[in-house]
């Protein structure tokens, strides 16, 4: 030993139970607690102030190893550098680094957390969730989002991209959209492995070029007469719900959730709140004598729901309708399907412009801009409307020869 340093040895070390600190030279010390517990500290001086360093305990860090800590810090001080505020950095900068490396996985569960205000079904999230966990999670969901590629994405896509080319393209799309949230909360940078324009649209087959779009099978208009006749003939409160879904040109979704408190009889109108509607603004639908009519066979039924299902305080569920078309032997027909036999209709069969059916159906008509200005529904012309319609679907086989409704009643 020489000037002073390497004052200790493993014997020493071991032997020494003595609560207090030995040193073994230049800042290196032994410290033994009240409990017996020894570890080692480097001791030094900072601004005129005693700071110390812990190296470790002594079941960890042998004496060999504690003089290289040391050493070390010390060569820190000569070059000006705190090697505690050093270690502090390195600590923080390892955690920010670990913060940031988040894996596919727990970027999908963030992502949905913070889109899941804006999704009025929770079927969404559950649909995101089960989609992304069988074709995603086993090819890359334990992998950092700053390490996904195009290759582990083409992994995930390919082998369903012709099978089950729809489900693919959905899961391409929301693969893009997680990996955009990571890149703008910083958990990856450059560019996106899952966009499709000017990348994997040269890798993959175009989806429309894979399966041709099956469009939800729907009732020629010169049939619906004969049908609603023997829908009107059915029994049960999932039949109602069809004759009402029928004659009001809605949503599946939305008449099995109606609601009384929605419906004003007095008014002859129903209305949908924004949280139950497809684009998340209200819409009325006027009532006819047809609706108006089955509405009040609904009354007293339940205080809640127009069509209750057979536990007490929920509606019927998503497969009555369907079960009566079933029950028909129409299971080439779909409930929303009368959505579009109602638009062929109203093209085909009447002169009312093409914007009070689009408005009927709850679809957006015009630009952003257009639909600024416009402050009217045309609610009182869609009552017409919906009247001719509902006299359409109650008369069979009725196909008359000229078109009903006349473009100057309408919209003089």
């Amino acid at each position: 030993m020489a000037g002073g340093i390497e004052k200790l040895t493993a014997l020493k070390v071991a032997r020494l139970s003595k609560p207090g600190r030995y040193g073994d030279g230049k800042g290196l010390c032994l410290q033994i607690t009240k409990t017996g517990v020894k570890s080692w500290v480097f001791r030094f001086e900072r601004d005129g102030k005693e700071r110390l360093m812990g190296l470790g305990p002594l079941h960890t860090v042998s004496l060999a190893d504690a003089r290289e800590k040391a050493r070390v810090a010390r060569a820190s001080l000569i070059e000006g550098i705190d090697p505690l505020a050093k270690r502090h950095e390195a600590v923080a900068s390892n955690k920010a680094e670990q913060a940031s490396n988040l894996d596919f996985d727990t970027c999908v569960r963030l992502y949905i957390a913070s889109r899941e205000a804006e999704w009025k079904n929770p079927k969404h999230r559950q649909q995101w969730e089960n989609s992304l966990k069988m074709h995603v999670s086993p090819h890359f969901g334990a992998i950092h989002a700053r390490r996904i590629d195009t290759p582990l994405v083409l992994k995930a896509l390919e082998p369903i991209w012709k099978t089950k080319t729809e489900t693919a393209s959905r899961i391409r799309e929301r693969i893009e959209r997680v990996l955009s949230w990571a890149t703008t909360r910083g958990y990856r940078e450059g560019d996106n492995p899952a966009r499709w324009n000017g990348h994997l649209e040269e890798l993959l087959s175009k989806p429309s070029k894979l399966k041709k779009v099956q469009h939800h099978p729907a009732l020629p208009f010169a049939e619906i007469g004969d049908f609603f006749k023997a829908v009107k003939a059915e029994k049960g409160v999932g039949a109602r719900a069809l004759e009402f879904t029928i004659l009001t040109a809605c949503r599946t979704g939305e008449v099995l959730g109606a609601l009384w408190h929605e419906v004003d009889l007095e008014n002859r109108q129903w209305t949908i709140p924004p949280e139950r509607m497809k684009a998340s603004r209200p819409h009325r639908i006027p009532l006819v004598a047809a609706t108006v009519a089955l509405l009040k066979q609904q009354v007293g039924q339940d205080p809640t729901f127009v069509f209750p299902g057979a536990k007490q305080g929920k509606s019927i569920s998503n497969m009555a309708m369907l079960m009566v078309l079933r029950r028909m032997k129409r299971d080439d027909l779909t409930v929303h399907g009368f959505r579009s036999t109602f638009r062929d209709w109203a093209a085909e069969c009447t002169d009312y412009p093409s914007e009070m059916a689009e408005l009927s159906l709850a679809h957006t008509v015009g630009t952003a801009v257009e639909n600024a200005y416009r402050r009217s529904d045309l609610f009182e012309r869609r009552r017409q409307l919906m009247q001719d319609w509902a006299t359409w679907c109650s008369t069979p086989g009725v196909k008359p020869k000229t078109p009903i409704g006349s473009a100057e009643e309408v919209v003089s």
